[in-house]
């Protein structure tokens, strides 16, 4: 039995690491594993240009000890208004790789996302011209469709029809949830997929067991058992279609268990961790390395990391939470508390540096 994983050192091509007090509680565990993380620009209010990107990746860098070597990875977050300046401005920014579609109202602060992807087609021809990768939250906003089947609505209803009218574009499709998704990704080309540690290890089921699990929620939502199979088999197969991406998506207490709880799972307390677990359990910890540092590197056209990191086949406990400064010295600090995933739970394997 294998007791020590060493492994190139992954990057993290899908991750909220939000603003303020909250951001200086979550960047950590992220540097001090990752190469890189793409950075989701999905703020209030959102991140949608270059000047915004570069001032938000300095507020993450100023967050770091200036020994840090972590690579803040920006995308931009698209608009029915983003202009074709902002994609060429994107193109010379070193630091920017694509844009992020959310369809308005899909997840969290998504308020101002696309409202149609038809009103912007230039602004995608351009993105394929310049070689810019958009990054997908795929899922219908339509409320009369369920909610369990937003993302297979959003392959027929936009992606086959832009992969026909774009096939140049590079797409990444995010935090994968369906045997549909796998099957898009795996049929078409200039496609990729991250896949999240959540929804590898959980169904819907484990939302209601017992009660209302809040801090299962998030979206796209956990799926039925066998799409979870699925996931497990594409990301164990060795495709380089699919990569890492934790999504992970902090909300402190006072959010998640309210009366309407916002959607996301923080895992990036110890993400390599859980994907560690998970490849254990297909038996394919040999396919580890290249999933989570080798495939999302080559889709994004950049260099692989070339440091190296340890985990260490050893038993220890999640805290039940961590504690975020309150914004406000007036607010409870309990309501800053910020559960991670599997707070409380044992885990196997653990990150040594």
């Amino acid at each position: 039995m294998t007791d020590k994983l060493v492994l190139t050192q992954p990057d993290d091509w899908h991750i909220h690491v939000r603003s303020g007090n909250v951001m200086h509680t979550v960047i950590k565990p992220t540097a001090e594993c990752f190469g890189r993380a793409l950075i989701m620009p999905n703020l209030v209010p959102p991140v949608a240009d270059v000047k915004q990107a570069k001032a938000y990746r300095d507020s993450i860098l100023q967050a770091l000890p200036q020994s840090s070597l972590f690579d803040p990875v920006m995308s931009l977050y698209l608009t029915d208004n983003t202009s074709l300046d902002t994609v060429r401005a994107a193109a010379d920014c070193p630091h920017v790789c694509g844009f992020k579609l959310y369809p308005a109202g899909a997840t969290t602060n998504s308020d101002s996302g696309v409202t149609s992807v038809s009103r912007i087609m230039p602004v995608l021809e351009a993105m394929a011209e310049h070689s810019l990768v958009l990054q997908v939250h795929g899922e219908v906003t339509d409320p009369h469709v369920d909610i369990f089947d937003r993302e297979s609505e959003f392959i027929d209803q936009v992606l086959l029809p832009l992969r026909t009218e774009i096939p140049a574009l590079k797409i990444v499709f995010e935090h994968i949830t369906s045997r549909q998704a796998i099957d898009f990704v795996t049929e078409h080309e200039n496609i990729g997929a991250t896949i999240t540690p959540h929804h590898l290890m959980y169904s819907r089921n484990d939302i209601f067991a017992g009660g209302i699990r809040p801090h299962y929620y998030c979206l796209p939502i956990l799926k039925r058992r066998t799409h979870m199979l699925a996931l497990l088999d594409a990301a164990t197969s060795g495709s380089p279609k699919f990569f890492l991406g934790t999504d992970s998506a902090p909300h402190v207490r006072g959010k998640k268990e309210s009366s309407c709880g916002c959607a996301g799972i923080y895992s990036a307390h110890t993400a390599i961790e859980f994907y560690a677990e998970v490849f254990e359990s297909m038996d394919a910890l040999d396919k580890l390395e290249a999933f989570a540092s080798f495939y999302g590197a080559d889709f994004y056209g950049m260099s692989r990391n070339t440091g190296k990191i340890s985990l260490q086949k050893s038993s220890w406990e999640v805290p039940p939470f961590y504690q975020v400064e309150p914004e406000n010295k007036n607010d409870d600090p309990c309501l800053w508390e910020l559960v991670p995933l599997r707070a409380g739970e044992t885990l196997r394997w653990k990150f040594v540096g």
